[in-house]
């Protein structure tokens, strides 16, 4: 009996020791294909994981009939619907899906249902469902299989109308809606092929809906649609200089609404159009920054507006009346957003984030100025309060056109020269605005490296020339305008131009990969997410719902000039150049940028042995929405980072 003991614990303490001797391992889940990544140790997950703890809040809207919030937030994997009753109470959770849900509100005047939008698995074939507050029960409002997006209430909140492409999948036609008696919904009009519609607001008086049609970030055009027959007039003509409309509210009265357009202007500027005349009067010409958006209060007296002054977010109230603005406290420097009045006209939402404050939800008293915080989101227990915040830098490109950007340094506790990763925002008429950076605050305090947000020529925020400088056969511009930054980081005393990695998602992606075939001398490494490798296949392949409106901005591949020049310069093309090492990311269900986009770069690399990584997630769409893939993708970054940044 003794010797089998002892042969027990001899054979027990054998097998512990080659347990404890065995490396420990992050493994991805199922829904995780990874290809040419390396195990990924334990200890990289422990030392990360404090800065992949971090959540946001964002106000969805107010329950009119009392002052609570419904709110979005995340409690375990994906963000989802939450309600709190008063300023820094409990967020109760609603909504309880394995997918996110992208917003949701109460109709106007009621407190009985929440009308939210959800997909499945990132594919962005939203659908509308109904939350009945009394039950918690959840209807499906919609077909199940097309895209929806909510557009307007009427002033009574019993009808909406939403666009959607279940007529045959692809072009947006406009719906009107009880959600209490889904099965009477109408078809309110069917709209012009290949164009982007959206209902913007309903007339007080219930018979007129206005809506936009977008041709592109340059180009909209401002319809009114009769709420009975469906007939449409156009409300902004076409003139000689391409026009943008964005936003859009009935005045109180009804005889004028409130827009932001760039006409007659570089910058969106708020306007009022009479409507039977047709005029524009501007209301913040004294603003040269574009107005990003406003809500207007629902007694028509107040207008509260954000502009976008060189990538920040400033919030400002007008006082229809008189045009004066209302003097209102100061808030940090950083980013406002979701503007919404509540009905009292005295309490107004917002978001409000900065470099060292994820966002949350506040709301503002114009009587008293008084300034309450809904939400206090989780930071990981990290004390934000040391996080680096961004810094204005600008370098000449090419032309001698002054390009700008944002630049953290790292830590203090890092001396010498730090590392880069040069970050380019998508879109391409997107725009880096500083705010809370989230998991790229672990490079900057625990990896000693710097981070630059460049916003190249076709960002907006700058003016519309500005917009307009890479489109079609200007392309190549904008890379040279990284090729420019990548120059100004070398010249620089406390950068390391010997070790720069550039990364981007979407047409960052892209540009990303445009870096890394031109300018693989400059640079150590790159890191694509959902980015196109060729324009032309991207073009064929992106779902025909937006098709259009990507070829005003990239040109169109049927035109034979347009597809030689895009074949020419197509990353995928140039991939022989392309001899650092790169990390692929990208969802399997992106309606945007096809997978294809992503295995043809990765299958070009593997079969010339130049490095690459590849991740995909069989449950994401344009990037990863779900914490446990996001957690996942970042552990390999950072690992990609140690291997082939710092060394």
């Amino acid at each position: 009996m003794k010797r089998w003991t002892l042969l027990f614990l001899t054979v027990a303490t054998a097998t512990g020791l080659a347990l404890a001797q065995a490396p420990r391992l992050v493994a991805p889940s199922d829904n995780l294909v990874t290809d040419g990544i390396p195990p990924i140790p334990a200890e990289i997950a422990e030392q990360v994981g404090r800065y992949t703890e971090f959540r946001s809040a964002a106000l969805q809207s107010w329950n009119l009939k009392t002052k609570e919030m419904l709110i979005s937030t995340r409690f375990a994997d994906v963000t989802q619907l939450h309600y709190v009753k008063f300023p820094g109470g409990a967020r109760t959770q609603l909504t309880f899906f394995p997918e996110r849900t992208l917003g949701g509100g109460f109709p106007p005047g009621r407190n009985d249902y929440i009308l939210f939008v959800k997909d499945v698995g990132g594919g962005e074939w939203y659908q509308l469902y109904r939350y009945d507050v009394a039950t918690g029960a959840i209807t499906l409002l919609t077909d199940g299989k097309s895209r929806n997006l909510p557009g307007a209430w009427s002033k009574k909140g019993d009808k909406l109308v939403y666009a959607s492409t279940k007529r045959n999948g692809k072009d947006y036609d406009f719906y009107i809606m009880d959600p209490l008696n889904p099965a009477g919904e109408r078809m309110l009009a069917q709209l012009d092929k290949g164009e982007a519609w959206s209902a913007l607001d309903w007339s007080s008086n219930g018979t007129t809906i206005l809506a936009q049609e977008a041709v592109s970030a340059n180009e909209s055009y401002l319809w009114l649609f009769d709420a009975a027959t469906g007939r449409k007039t156009r409300l902004t003509e076409q003139g000689t200089e391409q026009v943008a409309y964005d936003g859009g509210r009935f005045s109180r009265d009804g005889k004028s609404i409130y827009v932001t357009t760039d006409r007659e202007s570089e910058f969106l500027r708020l306007a009022s159009i009479d409507l039977a005349t047709r005029r524009h009067t501007y209301l913040t010409s004294h603003i040269n920054w574009d107005v990003s958006s406003f809500d207007l209060s629902a007694d028509g007296l107040r207008l509260a507006f954000v502009t976008n002054e060189d990538g920040v977010g400033k919030l400002h109230i007008m006082e229809t009346g008189t045009r004066k603005e209302l003097t209102i406290p100061p808030l940090p420097l950083g980013q406002v957003s979701g503007i919404s009045w509540h009905e009292d006209n005295v309490h107004l939402g917002f978001n409000l984030a900065s470099a060292r404050s994820t966002t949350d939800v506040f709301s503002l008293n114009v009587q008293t100025g008084q300034i309450e915080r809904w939400t206090y989101s989780e930071t990981g227990g990290l004390n934000t309060g040391q996080f680096s915040e961004p810094e204005l830098v600008k370098w000449k490109s090419f032309d001698g056109k002054m390009i700008s950007g944002f630049l953290y340094r790292p830590a203090a506790k890092f001396k010498g020269k730090h590392p880069v990763v040069v970050n380019i925002h998508g879109g391409p008429e997107g725009q880096f605005s500083p705010g809370f950076l989230g998991r790229n605050n672990y490079y900057l305090n625990e990896m000693g490296i710097a981070l630059v947000f460049p916003n190249i020529r076709g960002s907006s925020g700058y003016g519309k020339t500005f917009l307009k400088l890479d489109n079609g056969f200007l392309r190549e511009d904008s890379y040279k305008d990284l090729d420019a930054l990548l120059d100004w980081v070398k010249a620089q005393s406390d950068l390391d131009g010997e070790r720069i990695m550039v990364t981007g998602g979407s047409y960052g992606g892209h540009a990303t990969l445009a870096v890394a075939s031109r300018y693989a001398d400059k640079i150590r490494c790159a890191v694509d997410i959902v980015g196109m490798s060729n324009l032309v296949t991207f073009l064929e392949r992106t779902e025909e719902y937006r098709r259009d409106l990507r070829r005003v901005e990239y040109g169109d591949e049927r035109d034979p000039k347009m597809r030689e020049f895009l074949q020419t310069i197509a990353p995928l093309n140039n991939a022989a150049r392309i001899s650092k090492p790169l990390f692929v990311i990208q969802g399997k269900n992106d309606p945007r940028v096809p997978v294809s986009e992503a295995e043809q770069i990765v299958g070009t690399l593997k079969n010339q042995k130049t490095p690459v990584w590849y991740l995909m997630a069989k449950d994401e769409g344009h990037g990863f929405a779900k914490k446990k893939n996001a957690d996942f993708q970042f552990y390999a970054t950072v690992m990609f980072m140690q291997e082939y940044l710092l060394k």
